[in-house]
């Protein structure tokens, strides 16, 4: 069994909704997220996966939809005033938590084909969220 794991990198600002801790303002992050690859067997070129490819189409997906943008709950009634002025924001159905971007990622890099099995997000040098496949 091979491995491989790419560390990506992007800015956001979040805040959850309903939350009672300070993190229910609008804050921001600069988050690493490390994605883990695997493959029983090696393409011709003797990879699991090219790290440019992965770097163009995930960190591509990142940097277009949640690099530099507010990340909010559908219902935060400020996405609704940022989509409003023109702010770029990404709209997610429950709150954008570590997790919840740890599984987007997760979700997005195998919908492109990619052979993911682990995502780790930090949202801070020492706190991070992990999304895996199920074995």
């Amino acid at each position: 069994m091979y491995k491989v794991t790419k560390e990506l990198h992007f800015c956001y600002g979040h805040r959850l909704m309903q939350y009672q801790g300070k993190c229910r303002v609008p804050h921001g992050h600069n988050a690493t997220v490390a994605i883990d690859l695997q493959a029983d067997s090696l393409d011709p070129l003797g990879m699991v996966v090219d790290f440019t490819d992965i770097t163009r189409v995930i960190q591509g997906w990142i940097d277009s939809n949640l690099d530099h943008r507010m990340l909010l709950r559908l219902d935060d009634p400020l996405a609704k005033w940022l989509q409003e002025v023109g702010e770029p924001c990404f709209i997610m159905d429950r709150n954008p938590t570590a997790e919840m971007l740890a599984q987007l990622i997760f979700e997005y890099a195998v919908a492109q084909g990619f052979p993911v099995v682990e995502v780790r997000l930090w949202e801070t040098p020492d706190a991070y969220a992990t999304y895996r496949a199920r074995p």
